[in-house]
């Protein structure tokens, strides 16, 4: 704590300094109060029921004044004159300057001067200025930091939070900013003109507002004048980084494209503080006729105004800017016959109205065209369902019925019953269900010994393949049927030659009593044996009764 108050003897903290870089940074000249009031408004109410305003004046300023005269002892800022009220007046310097670039994060060649001698004649066109940056920002207390003082405090507070906001915020401000007609940014040449301050706000919706402050000691013809040098500066057109011209003033202010089509100058605010001996009351009328050139637009007769190419001229007292700030309809614009809002002032309703007709408009033909479409749609998939329906009920007049129980036929025996092979049919009772087909089947099939047998099921291995037979085989010599795996032996699947089986007609034993009596009736030579060593044939089994290889019995 001891080296803190040796480095500041005042015992001023890091966001009070802050605070004086910042606002002087962006005022250049102002006094402690003003300083105050713009970067800790809560301490004006924590101080309002002191007595008299003196003294109030001074305990709200004390952090402030404190961090000044730190910031005079590091060498940052310095006293520089006075105004005619007596308050002591501040500005920055060089060093000062500097280190308010860091605090506002601009760069130092936009900073400007630092306004010394400023003070030496009472500053009041600087004072007015400042009292025009405070009247559009309407710094808000911080309700947060009074939530230790008194009740009647905090409610004073807060119904100044209650109050329309203001726009933008210190870092949104610039004074003194040199409007180059002829020369560069940084070495501006004659006959240009010198913006007292610049607000860029597009959060607030001002994306850029230039500022004239007048004491009332000038006349209209020279309030002319410097429009005309606005106007200059604003018609002059530079190469950009990208090679195509545009606009100086685009270079260093970005402002996004008139959604309209539009392309109007930046608005101009003149603020009439009257304390000179000029009536703004008759300078305004006779300002407004030598300046129209610049600001009349042409009348569409879509119901608007074309101000493509103009200049938006806005006046407005500054009395009446610090009792209803932006959000007051005080703001009177050139070519309009009632003040209104700062935002409706500097814009165009009527245009954004129309705009707003068509876009609307559009809308609802976009609209009926989207239930026209569903609507044709709809009838669409009528029709659909309608011809299905149709469809649907002419085939199913055409479904064969069983000529045998008369009963339909399902989908799957229809495409069965109507499959062909090289244009003969393939199913053996195309006019019959699965089930009498089924009975015919069976009683269509001999049993042994004459007599019809009911046909079993094919197996579950015959049911993927090719069947040569498509019921169980039964020999032709025993009439006996076929063991499973001996119709499987016999059975031909897909192309293969019929000769794998040779006697695919006999059963096993049928078959093996064949082959044995082919066997003896004419021995190979080559495994023929002599007489004498030639064993004694055995007895032949008796074959059974019937066949056609009886001849060959012994």
């Amino acid at each position: 704590m001891a080296g803190k108050r040796k480095t500041n003897p005042a015992g001023s903290t890091n966001s009070y300094r802050a605070d004086v870089l910042r606002v002087l940074g962006v005022l250049k000249v102002a006094t402690a109060d003003q300083i105050q009031r713009i970067s800790a408004p809560h301490l004006t109410f924590r101080h309002a029921d002191k007595e008299p305003a003196s003294k109030q004046k001074q305990a709200r300023t004390a952090s402030h004044t404190g961090a000044l005269s730190d910031m005079r002892k590091h060498g940052l800022s310095e006293n520089g004159g006075s105004t005619e009220a007596g308050d002591t007046l501040r500005n920055l310097t060089p060093k000062g300057l500097e280190a308010a670039s860091y605090e506002l994060r601009r760069p130092a060649t936009e900073m400007g001067s630092t306004a010394r001698g400023a003070g030496s004649s009472g500053a009041s066109h600087p004072m007015a200025v400042n009292e025009t940056v405070i009247a559009l920002l309407r710094p808000k207390p911080d309700l947060a930091k009074l939530a230790d003082d008194p009740a009647h405090v905090q409610a004073a507070a807060q119904a100044a939070v209650a109050t329309p906001p203001g726009i933008g915020t210190i870092g949104s401000y610039w004074t003194e900013v040199p409007l180059p007609a002829t020369g560069t940014w940084n070495a501006p040449g004659k006959g240009g003109a010198q913006a007292d301050v610049v607000l860029t706000a597009p959060q607030d919706q001002v994306p850029l507002l230039f500022i004239e402050v007048d004491n009332c000691h000038e006349t209209a013809e020279e309030l002319a004048a410097k429009l005309e040098k606005y106007a200059r500066f604003f018609r002059r057109r530079v190469k950009d980084t990208d090679g195509k011209e545009r606009p100086m003033w685009c270079t260093r202010w970005t402002v996004p494209e008139h959604e309209y089509g539009e392309m109007p100058h930046p608005p101009v605010l003149l603020v009439f503080n009257h304390i000179g001996e000029r009536n703004p009351n008759r300078t305004i009328p006779r300002l407004r006729e030598l300046t129209r050139h610049l600001w009349q637009g042409e009348w569409m007769r879509e119901g608007y105004h074309s101000y493509d190419g103009k200049i938006p001229i806005v006046v407005v007292g500054l009395r009446n800017l610090r009792e209803h700030g932006p959000a007051g309809a005080v703001f009177l614009r050139f070519g309009r016959d009632r003040p209104q809002p700062l935002l409706d002032a500097i814009g165009n309703p009527r245009l954004e109205a129309v705009h707003a007709r068509e876009a609307e408009a559009v809308r609802v033909h976009q609209e009926e065209y989207r239930a026209q479409l569903r609507e044709v749609a709809r009838e669409q998939a009528a029709k659909k369902a309608v011809e299905a329906a149709r469809e649907a009920a002419q085939r199913e007049a055409r479904r064969p019925a069983c000529a045998r129980c008369g009963s339909r036929f399902s989908d799957e025996r229809w495409e069965a019953a109507e499959e062909t092979d090289w244009g003969r049919r393939v199913d053996t009772h195309p006019h019959l269900c699965d089930d009498c087909k089924a009975v015919a089947v069976a009683s269509a099939a001999p049993a042994p010994g004459g007599q019809e047998e009911h046909q079993e099921p094919l197996p579950e291995w015959a049911r993927s393949e090719f069947m040569r037979f498509p019921r169980r085989p039964r020999c032709a010599e025993c009439k006996e049927a076929f063991t499973d795996e001996r119709w499987k032996a016999v059975e031909r699947t897909g192309w293969h030659p019929l000769g794998q089986e040779r006697h695919p007609t006999l059963c096993e034993t049928c078959a093996q009593e064949y082959d044995d009596r082919i066997d003896n009736a004419w021995p190979d030579s080559r495994t023929h044996v002599s007489t004498e060593e030639q064993p004694e044939p055995s007895s032949v089994p008796r074959p059974k009764s019937g066949g056609w290889f009886s001849r060959l019995r012994s």
